[in-house]
């Protein structure tokens, strides 16, 4: 019960890892506000919070939107109270090679992955400043800062922006009690991590090669690397990109 009585928003809390980490926090004690832009998958992930007696609540935001974004902050700080821990999660995939990759798909990649970032942390810092504090965790790639592959330039580059902001961020609000850092993702088990066509037991069959782990990532260990860098055991931890990628990037 490290989050009793902690107000936790995650954006991009309707499936996978967002998912994850909203359900791990409510297992934690915090009362949960899910975030993202179609209302079914997050009253999903509240319904499975509650059946394991957790707390949550479902608010619909675009994180691309600045109006959408301080309302979603302004509407969890009316409806539970504060906001104490923030999980910008929100992302989306695209592929293409650089002299192939559409304008508007890489304007796309980079609006949801970085700018979505940079506004949720606009207004989750102006709140935590007259909160007295408060802890912000980004959830970015190990695609980007760690490592690079072929067909996902835009990609990497909107995940490396959001670890730059990210340690950027760090060093400019610790002194007025924010603490920042940002967890690195690699192959978890997420359609994201498969190729087109392929079954989950291709992908185990392929990752026992490609990964020194030998297989992706549970949805779980995901949320669990996340609950502990938000947590006050990591509370000497500031602005580190933590890297879960089963070695990937060894």
């Amino acid at each position: 019960m490290r989050f009793a009585d902690k107000v936790v928003l995650v954006t991009g809390g309707g499936s996978g890892i967002g998912r994850a980490t909203a359900l791990a926090f409510a297992r934690e004690g915090a009362r949960v506000v899910v975030a993202g832009r179609s209302r079914e998958p997050l009253e999903q992930t509240v319904k499975l919070a509650e059946e394991t007696g957790g707390q949550a609540v479902a608010i619909t935001a675009d994180v691309t939107r600045a109006a959408d974004v301080e309302r979603l902050v302004a509407d969890t700080v009316a409806t539970c109270g504060t906001l104490d821990v923030a999980v910008n999660n929100a992302g989306v995939f695209t592929m293409g090679q650089a002299a192939e990759i559409d304008e508007a798909d890489w304007a796309y990649t980079l609006t949801v992955n970085t700018t979505g970032v940079m506004l949720s942390m606009k207004y989750e810092i102006a709140h935590m400043l007259t909160a007295g504090g408060g802890v912000i965790v980004n959830v970015s790639s190990q695609i980007g800062a760690h490592k690079r592959i072929p067909g996902l330039g835009a990609y990497a580059a909107s995940k490396a922006a959001v670890t730059a902001l990210t340690r950027t961020a760090a060093l400019e609000y610790i002194r007025e009690g924010i603490r920042i850092n940002v967890v690195s993702p690699g192959p978890h088990d997420t359609t994201m991590s498969m190729r087109p066509g392929e079954t989950e037991a291709d992908r185990a069959e392929r990752m026992r090669d490609a990964l020194p782990a030998g297989r992706v990532g549970t949805l779980e260990e995901a949320a669990g690397a996340i609950l502990w860098i938000a947590s006050a055991e990591a509370g000497f931890t500031i602005g580190h990109d933590l890297v879960v990628d089963g070695g990937s990037t060894l």
